[in-house]
């Protein structure tokens, strides 16, 4: 990858792109540290910044934030969001409104046939995605004021009274813009830049959360020398399981099912065309980290509503349903373990249609050997798919549950790097390493030739 970058930085045009991207990613960090308007700092480090693991009390407050959704977005925007910067909400109401659209284009006419028109059809969806994605930031800004709100952060002054309304109305656009701002970075470095926008920003928030977690290791390798031993094996454990599972992604990232194709010979006046052997590659992470985020969003949605609300009385059914959903428990690892297998089908069934797929085929006189065209291409490419999606969806699941069950068996409190984060880390860098390769190769630059 360091040589890649090495090599694409040899080029004029290409170094002006990845000082371009460098130029956006520096002003999202700038635009991360900047809070909203009308807070009490003091006040919100009180109630955002318990992440310590120097104390008991840090431990449970760390528990209960990184258990719900606000600390699964934290380390999206690399901790903007539990500072209340200008880029708190993130890219996620654009990830979120890219999955609706996906899933709304197979399931309305009209939308799917703007898909197969081409590039107007994308560019038309893409403004509909646009305009989704504000609404979503709206609704996100709206909850978080109501939180920041009812947890007394915001200036008393502007809690009450005609100014209220005015304060309110001023930090819920500042999220919305926040938004759109980002949404717009994403698109600038499509166009501008390396490409990769959105994952980019993903990277780089990820990546400045890094120092967290570092921390947090530091800490409990310091507990190891203070006498509890234990923990310099929990801590060196933990980094091999670091690097083993970014391993494991690596050599996961590029594995594919190759069906083996024949295409027939066919004579065109005096040539003959045809004749040759080809492959349908079918890879094997298919969804993604898709999967993951749809998992760990329905899962983290009575943990976050318990922000809001509160846990209820010791003992009590919604103290006790609640429990049950933290990332502690073991029926939060069953179910997260479950549901990603599910949503794992799910996206295979809406973006792979074996159906087409042998049609295209038999329109380009294309045979998979031994197996008859039609019905029969179907029926095998349908196996196909479900075998290597069983194949994805496990390995998805066990990136993401492993570190829970490290975590939790060694009581290991305040890591914010977990499975999704290490999959994005990993997969963006590789997406944008071949993506460079790919540029530079259209150079003719034969660095990559000897």
């Amino acid at each position: 990858m360091f040589k890649t970058l090495a090599n694409a930085w040899k080029l004029g045009d290409i170094r002006k792109k990845m000082l371009f991207t460098l130029l956006i990613v520096i002003a999202f960090r700038i635009g991360s540290v900047i809070p909203v308007p009308f807070l009490n700092m003091d006040a919100l480090k009180e109630v955002m910044g318990a992440s310590s693991v120097s104390s008991q009390e840090g431990e449970d407050a760390s528990n209960a934030w990184n258990d719900s959704l606000a600390g699964y977005l934290d380390t999206l925007s690399g901790g903007a969001f539990s500072n209340a910067t200008v880029f708190a909400m993130s890219v996620t109401p654009y990830i979120n409104s890219s999955i609706i659209m996906q899933l709304l284009t197979v399931a309305i006419p009209a939308l799917e046939r703007l898909a197969k028109e081409g590039t107007e059809g994308r560019k038309k969806i893409g403004t509909i995605t646009r305009y989704v994605t504000v609404g979503l930031g709206l609704i996100q800004g709206t909850a978080f004021y109501i939180f920041l709100f009812r947890s007394n952060v915001i200036e008393s002054y502007a809690k009450s009274g005609a100014f209220a309304f005015f304060a309110g109305a001023t930090i819920i656009l500042t999220f919305t813009a926040g938004t759109a701002i980002m949404m717009w970075m994403g698109e600038q470095i499509n166009q501008f830049g390396i490409g990769n926008g959105i994952s980019i920003l993903l990277f780089a928030g990820i990546v400045a959360r890094l120092p967290v977690t570092i921390r947090a290791l530091g800490s409990y390798w310091n507990y190891g020398f203070d006498g509890a031993s234990q923990y310099i094996f929990l801590v060196l454990g933990y980094i091999v399981l670091f690097l083993a599972v970014v391993w494991l992604i690596v050599f996961m990232n590029d594995a594919e099912r190759r069906i083996p194709i024949q295409y027939a010979k066919r004579v065109v006046g005096r040539k003959m065309y045809g004749g040759n052997a080809s492959h349908l590659p079918i890879k094997v992470g298919m969804g993604g980290v898709l999967p993951i985020i749809f998992a760990s969003s329905i899962l983290s949605i009575p943990s976050t509503i318990s922000l809001f609300t509160g846990e209820g009385s010791q003992g009590s059914f919604w103290n006790g349903f609640l429990s049950a959903f933290k990332s502690s428990s073991w029926i939060y690892i069953g179910l997260y373990f479950i549901l990603i297998l599910a949503f794992a089908y799910f996206y295979t069934t809406i973006q792979y249609n074996p159906i087409e797929m042998a049609n295209n085929l038999r329109q380009n006189n294309g045979t998979i050997p031994g197996i008859r065209p039609g019905k029969p291409t179907t029926d095998f490419i349908a196996k196909i798919l479900s075998r290597i999606t069983l194949i994805g969806a496990l390995f998805l699941s066990v990136i993401a549950i492993v570190p829970l069950i490290y975590t939790k068996i060694g009581s290991l409190n305040g890591l914010s790097m977990g499975g999704t984060s290490i999959i994005i880390l990993v997969g963006v860098a590789l997406d944008t390493t071949k993506q460079l390769e790919s540029q530079v190769m259209m150079r003719h630059y034969k660095g990559f030739l000897d």
